[in-house]
């Protein structure tokens, strides 16, 4: 009688540990799907490379043309700034239209779309502190306010990647944080905005886009 109570006893104690196991894995696995659909695993780490790599040709370029108009600083209605002006344009275009093909031969890869309702939601999580900045920038710059422009723009960018995060790869939160201390410490030392420009739009997009491109990529 003993012995039976006791067969019984471990069977069901065998029963609902092997139930709770599958319940968790359930559970896991659920949870796993649901941050899978609620998150955009398509961005390329070599866009994030060759983003990293426009920046520094287009700081080059720049350097050379207030090189060569013979002083140290910019004017707003010149030419050299107009040529600045349209420097920095292509180093976006360039880098948003690279960014659309890679991630788009990615997302092909790993049969999903491009277009969906997670992309959207980083899109616009991404875009909301970026234009908020840009048109911030914009205003100080044609109120004749430049020195501050540099760290400005690294500390907007750095929002828009944290803010877009949540949406993505949850690594790009951390290139965010270094955007915004490069910013804050550029907003300390205004005259070295162009080398803070650079390592923080070049140098640290090439790092990390290497980093995301062998840790996820590959």
């Amino acid at each position: 009688m003993h012995n039976s109570i006791f067969s019984f006893y471990f069977a069901f104690q065998s029963t609902f540990k092997m139930s709770t196991e599958e319940y968790l894995k359930d559970i896991t696995e659920i949870k796993d799907m649901m941050n899978k659909s609620s998150r955009f695993f398509s961005l390329s780490g070599l866009s994030g490379i060759m983003a990293g790599i426009y920046a520094l040709i287009g700081a080059a370029i720049a350097y050379y043309l207030v090189s060569i108009s013979g002083r140290d600083y910019l004017i707003l209605d010149g030419k050299i700034f107009n040529y600045i002006l349209l420097d920095l344009l292509i180093v976006a275009l360039l880098s948003i239209i690279t960014a659309i093909f890679l991630s788009t031969r990615k997302a092909k890869k790993n049969n999903e779309t491009l277009w969906n309702g997670t992309s959207k939601r980083l899109l616009t999580a991404f875009l909301i502190p970026l234009i908020t900045g840009g048109i911030y920038i914009i205003i100080k710059i044609y109120s004749n306010h430049y020195g501050l422009t540099g760290s400005l723009m690294l500390i907007f960018y750095g929002l828009a990647l944290i803010n877009a995060s949540k949406y993505t790869i949850g690594n790009v939160k951390y290139l965010g944080y270094i955007e915004i201390v490069l910013g804050l410490i550029c907003a300390v030392y205004p005259g070295y905005g162009f080398w803070f420009w650079v390592l923080g739009f070049g140098v640290m997009h090439i790092i990390y886009g290497s980093l995301i491109y062998f840790k996820h990529d590959r």
